[in-house]
């Protein structure tokens, strides 16, 4: 994989800049945007990114570093997942809890916001509080959004509780978009001044690059990544008005910074020294390119990845038709093709060669999948195992230089795996999924060094790219996470049965 950003570079310039602006104030709320750790979408289009960079800055930092997570009480009720890993935000919050405590980092507590004493969010708080977590809960600020006086007053604001803190930067984090980072960060804002502390407001956002053109294929890809949200970048025309440059932020940020400016300068009694919603942020993500077109090059195959990732979506009924046809105009504008992901032909030449020979019309499942030598090797579904497990299969075996017609897996250990599935538990579908195989293929691997070899390979999958002809499940979905391969589908389902996991 070609490298288009300098990591350790990124980490010096945002850890000192973080310092810096730490300097002005007793203590410094951080609203941290997007993913605080697996932050995938930026791995793939800044490559050397380093996923959990934002939380090895953070560790980096730990001494003057404490971290509340926010989480939005609507989003506990409807059980809203995260749709990178499946999980529902609830356990999303206690994964985050032990990630952050893996890197040494303190927890101050957990805020349910916008809590109207919800049913599964009263579970979920008895959950957190008796494993020892603090929780505050806030309701929604009388108020908002436009009464600035009930904001700021012990009506609005200041009903809500105030969360004690005692290091200089205060982290707040949550599992997802929308879920109060910013009403918590100012609430805290009011307590503080309520207690003459000196406190200030900024926020840590990777995307969009404000230093990058608007028009650029990063950029861009955000769109892409937020289009159910429908972000739309834009040019900072405070920032314009104020320093006469150019910088690039979004909608959101931009229509809100009026609201937000009066809301601070009314807590602080004087002007903000903010002149532009990007003067709020932190971010020096951008400072950390240092190959343009490497970086063009990544951000247009994931712009194709979000495109077939919405419209997978739309198939299933998560999103809307206007989602789904903003992720096709998103491609257009860059003169985009499903083809341009190379994985994509192949995969569907082959499926339709075996649909002519079989004489079907139904969708037919094949995975093709490209190594880092640029090989493309495909997999179809069998009676044994489905289409993704094969075709990692075909790819360890290939890797390891290991014949077509040797076979890694004895049928010795898969017959009973099948008969398990079959006749014990009674699941109709008796293919092998990806992890069924895999723990196949180790058990095989300790009396067969060939499968042994094999299994070595498997850490060569790592940043592979992969296409199905048929949605996969989100079992196959989940290894190939784990696995490190990007995957996408076309929007077929493999069968006519509703029930698909």
């Amino acid at each position: 994989m070609k490298i288009g950003f300098d990591h350790k570079k990124y980490l010096e310039e945002q850890s000192k800049y973080i310092l810096e602006r730490v300097n002005n104030y007793d203590k410094l709320y951080l609203e941290f945007g997007g993913k605080l750790m697996y932050d995938l979408h930026a791995k793939r289009v800044l490559p050397g990114f380093d996923e959990n960079a934002k939380i090895k800055l953070l560790h980096k930092l730990r001494e003057k570093v404490e971290v509340i997570i926010c989480v939005y009480a609507g989003d506990i009720e409807r059980n809203k997942i995260r749709g990178d890993f499946g999980t529902t935000y609830d356990l999303e919050v206690f994964r985050l809890i032990d990630d952050l405590r893996s890197y040494d980092l303190d927890v101050n507590s957990v805020v349910i916001t916008r809590y109207e004493s919800q049913p599964s969010t009263k579970v979920f708080i008895n959950k957190l509080e008796r494993r020892g977590i603090k929780v505050y809960k806030h309701k929604t600020t009388k108020g908002y959004p436009t009464d600035v006086d009930t904001i700021v007053s012990d009506e609005g604001y200041g009903e809500n509780p105030y969360v004690e803190t005692t290091k200089p930067i205060v982290v707040v984090t949550g599992p997802g978009p929308g879920s109060g980072k910013l009403g918590t960060c100012l609430s805290q804002l009011y307590h503080e001044f309520r207690r003459g502390k000196k406190a200030g407001y900024s926020k840590f956002e990777t995307f969009p690059v404000w230093n990058v053109p608007l028009k650029h294929p990063l950029n861009i890809a955000y769109e892409a990544a937020t289009v159910d949200l429908k972000d739309v970048n834009m040019i900072d025309s405070f920032h314009f008005d104020a320093y006469n440059k150019v910088a690039v932020n979004y909608n959101r940020d931009i229509e809100s910074f009026p609201l937000l400016k009066r809301i601070i300068e009314k807590i602080t009694g004087k002007e903000s020294i903010y002149k532009s919603p990007t003067d709020m942020g932190v971010n020096r993500v951008g400072f950390g390119i240092i190959d343009d077109e490497v970086v063009k090059e990544a951000s247009k195959q994931e712009i194709i990845r979000r495109y077939f990732k919405t419209i997978c979506e739309y198939k299933k009924g998560y999103v809307n038709k206007d989602t789904a046809d903003r992720a096709k105009l998103i491609m257009e504008e860059l003169n985009l093709k499903e083809t341009d992901r190379r994985v994509v032909l192949p995969a569907r030449e082959y499926a339709q060669n075996k649909k002519q020979l079989l004489n079907k019309n139904d969708a037919y499942s094949v995975v093709a999948l490209e190594l880092e030598d640029g090989k493309i090797v495909t997999g179809r579904k069998s009676e044994i195992m489905d289409a993704s497990a094969a075709v990692i299969l075909n790819a360890i075996k290939y890797l390891a230089n290991i014949a077509d017609n040797i076979h890694l897996l004895s049928p010795v250990i898969l017959e009973p795996i099948i008969n398990l599935k079959s006749k014990t538990l009674g699941i109709k579908q008796t293919s092998l999924n990806c992890e069924e195989i895999l723990i196949a293929l180790s058990i095989c691997a300790a009396t067969n060094p060939t499968t042994q070899v094999a299994l070595e390979k498997l850490t060569c999958l790592k940043d592979c790219q992969a296409h199905s002809t048929t949605l996969i499940s989100s079992n196959d979905e989940q290894t190939f996470r784990r696995l490190g391969i990007d995957v996408t589908c076309d929007p077929e389902f493999e069968s006519e049965k509703l029930y698909y996991i």
